[in-house]
Formats: structure tokens, C-alpha cells, sequence
């Protein structure tokens, strides 16, 4: 059996320049991170959702919410939240795909998929990055934030 979920997130720059940038549970070195209650990390939010939308197991929004009010901020807490849920569904592949205009990605990709790889209990060869400006026709082309959208195919026997 195999199921595919999609996962989408996106958050504006913060103008309070005081908090750091984290995509994939990576610090990126820019002027702005992204503003949300957590690190936003955009990247790790689509993945949860991708895998939210497998099991039917919301765990941004109201779960994510009550996480930060205890102080828990960091993104991949959330995501092992989710991966729980997969209980045995074995991840085959991940895509993930980043429209923004900075920071640059590509020559994070493999410190990225590395460490999603890790996060996420599968093979750096099951991730696949992509990165894109969209030719600057949409906000985050243009610069004002990050969207990503992740798909992930898992399957069991």
C-alpha cells in the first residue's frame, strides 16, 4: 500500500531582525528571520503537514500553539510529533520545493537534506530540494518571505 501527502507552509519576514533564520533545522546566516510563534522554520512546518495530511493527525495549529506557550519552539519537535503518527509507514521519498528570493539555497542543500534525512529516519538518496524565485511574481519571489511545499510518498507492506 502507498499514500502521498502534501504539505504546504509559508511565513513572512520578521522586521524585528533579532531572531535567527532556521530552514530544515538549519541557521541560515541572513538579516531576518521569519516571523511566527515557533523558529518558523517553513521547511519543517510543510513537512509536517505532508505527513498530517497521511495520518489525519493535525499537529500545527492548536497542538503547535499549546507546544509555544510551554516554550517549545523548535519546529522539529513538531515533526516528530507527526512522524510518531506514521507509526509503520516507511518513508520513500520526500520532494521539497522552496520558492524565495533570499536567502540563496543551493549551496545549503546537502547540509539540508542531511539533516532532514536525520530528522526524518530515511536516506539522504529519498530527498529530493528544489529552489526557485518564481521569476519574482509572487511575494516570496519578490522577497518578502519563504513558501515551501513538500510531498511525501510513504508505503508499508
Amino acid at each position: 500500500m502507498i499514500k502521498t501527502g502534501l504539505g504546504q507552509d509559508s511565513h513572512a519576514f520578521d522586521a524585528d531582525n533579532s531572531k535567527p533564520l532556521f530552514l530544515g533545522g538549519i541557521e541560515f546566516d541572513h538579516s531576518q528571520g521569519l516571523r511566527g510563534n515557533s523558529d518558523a522554520d517553513v521547511i519543517l512546518h510543510s513537512l509536517t503537514n505532508a505527513i498530517s495530511s497521511i495520518t489525519g493527525k493535525n499537529i500545527l495549529g492548536a497542538k503547535a500553539d499549546e507546544l509555544c506557550q510551554q516554550g517549545i519552539t523548535n519546529s522539529a519537535e513538531y515533526l516528530k510529533l507527526a512522524l510518531a503518527d506514521l507509526n509503520e509507514w516507511n518513508i520513500d521519498h520526500i520532494a521539497i520545493a522552496i520558492e524565495c528570493l533570499v536567502p540563496k539555497i543551493s549551496p545549503k542543500i546537502a547540509a539540508l537534506k542531511s539533516n532532514i534525512a536525520s530528522l526524518m529516519g530515511t536516506s539522504i538518496i529519498n530527498i529530493g530540494i528544489t529552489a526557485t524565485t518564481g521569476e519574482g511574481l509572487t511575494a516570496f519571489g519578490k522577497g518578502e518571505g519563504i513558501q515551501v511545499f513538500s510531498i511525501i510518498t510513504v508505503s508499508k507492506m
